[in-house]
C-alpha cells in the first residue's frame, strides 16, 4: 500500500476523524488491544529484540526504504563496489543489517561533503589493510538504532478510542507532525509504544493532550542540542586524534565496542538528570501544597468520627430529659 505524502496523510486523517470516532465508539472493549498491553510488550525481552533486529533482513526495496534512499541509488552503489552484494535464495536478493549500516554510512558522508568518488576511496584505502567485518561493526555500532522499541500498529478507531474528544484534527495534525504517530493507509504507526502509553495515561490523569504536546516539543528541541554536544564530544576526543576519514584498522575493533559501551551510559546520564530535574521541579511547585495539607490535617475532624460525635450528643441529650 503507497504511503501518503506529510501533509496529504494529516488532511486524510482530518477527513476520517469523525468516522473513527464513530467505529471506536461501536469497538467491543474486550477486543481492543489497549496501550498498555503493547507497551509492556515492547518493553519485555531486550536481548531476544535486539538478537531478532540483528538477524533481520530486507529484500532491495525495503533497505532502500529503512535507509531513506532508492532502489536506483542503492543499485548504483553496489555497482561501484560501495555495498557488498546480497545473500542469493532462488532469484531473490536478501539484504542484512550490515548493508543498512553501510548504506548509512555512505548518506553520512554525501552529506558531509564526500562524493561517490572519495567515498569509494576511502572505503578502498582501508580495505587494503582492514577486515570488512570488523568495518560493518563499527558501523552497525554507530548507525543501530538506540531503542530496542519495535514500532506498533493500532487503527485509528482504537487511538480515538483511547483518547476521546482530546483527540481533534488540530491535535493529529500536531501529533504526525512531532512523529509520534505515522498513518500508513488505514493503520496507525506507532515508533515508540512508551511515549504513546505515557500520554495516554497523562490524559487519562486530566492533563490535556495539547499541552502535553507542546511539552514534548520543548523537550524535544532540548534533547536533540544535548545529544548533539554529546556526540560531538566523542567525535573530538575519540575520532578527531585519528584524522580525518575512516579510522586505521587496528583500531576499528576499539572503537566499535567504545560506542557500544557508551550507549547505555549515555541512557543512564540522562536518566539521572531527568529524575534530577523532576525532584527539584516536585519540591518547588508541589512542596508548599504538601505543607499546607500536612499543616491543616489537625483541623480537619476524620469523616468517621462525626457519626459517632452525633451519637454521643443525642444520647447525652436523652439522659438529660430522663433526669
Amino acid at each position: 500500500m503507497p504511503r501518503w505524502p506529510h501533509e496529504h496523510r494529516v488532511r486524510g486523517a482530518v477527513g476520517i476523524l469523525r468516522l473513527a470516532a464513530v467505529r471506536a465508539a461501536a469497538l467491543p472493549s474486550r477486543r481492543m488491544k489497549s496501550l498498555s498491553t503493547l507497551a509492556k510488550r515492547s518493553g519485555r525481552d531486550r536481548s531476544k529484540a535486539l538478537a531478532a533486529e540483528a538477524r533481520r533482513e530486507f529484500r532491495v526495496d525495503e533497505l532502500a526504504r529503512a535507509a531513506g534512499t532508492t532502489v536506483r541509488n542503492l543499485r548504483a552503489y553496489q555497482d561501484r563496489g560501495l555495498l557488498p552484494p546480497p545473500e542469493r535464495r532462488g532469484r531473490t536478493g536478501y539484504y542484512t543489517n550490515a548493508h543498512l549500516a553501510r548504506l548509512r554510512l555512505i548518506g553520512a558522508l554525501l552529506n558531509r561533503g564526500y562524493s561517490i568518488a572519495n567515498i569509494g576511496e576511502l572505503l578502498e584505502a582501508w580495505h587494503s589493510g582492514g577486515d570488512l567485518g570488523a568495518l560493518l561493526g563499527l558501523e552497525s555500532a554507530i548507525t543501530s538504532p538506540w531503542s530496542d522499541e519495535e514500532p506498533q500498529y493500532v487503527s485509528l478507531p482504537q487511538l480515538m478510542k483511547d483518547f476521546g474528544r482530546q483527540l481533534t484534527p488540530s491535535s493529529l495534525a500536531r501529533v504526525i507532525s512531532l512523529g509520534i504517530i505515522e498513518l500508513d493507509g488505514t493503520r496507525v504507526r506507532i515508533p515508540s509504544m512508551r511515549m504513546l502509553f505515557a500520554a495516554r495515561e497523562l490524559n487519562e490523569a486530566g492533563i490535556p493532550l495539547d499541552e502535553m504536546l507542546n511539552i514534548v516539543r520543548m523537550l524535544r528541541g532540548n534533547v536533540e542540542r544535548v545529544a548533539n554536544e554529546m556526540v560531538l564530544l566523542i567525535v573530538k576526543h575519540v575520532f578527531d586524534p585519528l584524522g580525518d576519514g575512516l579510522p586505521p584498522a587496528k583500531d576499528v575493533p576499539r572503537l566499535a565496542e567504545l560506542i557500544w559501551r557508551l550507549r547505555p551510559l549515555v541512557n543512564m546520564a540522562v536518566s539521572a538528570e531527568v529524575a534530577r530535574a523532576m525532584g527539584g521541579a516536585a519540591n518547588r511547585h508541589l512542596g508548599d501544597r504538601l505543607s499546607y495539607v500536612l499543616d491543616h490535617l489537625h483541623e480537619q475532624e476524620p469523616p468517621s468520627a462525626k457519626p459517632v460525635a452525633a451519637v454521643k450528643k443525642r444520647v447525652a441529650k436523652s439522659t438529660r430529659r430522663r433526669a
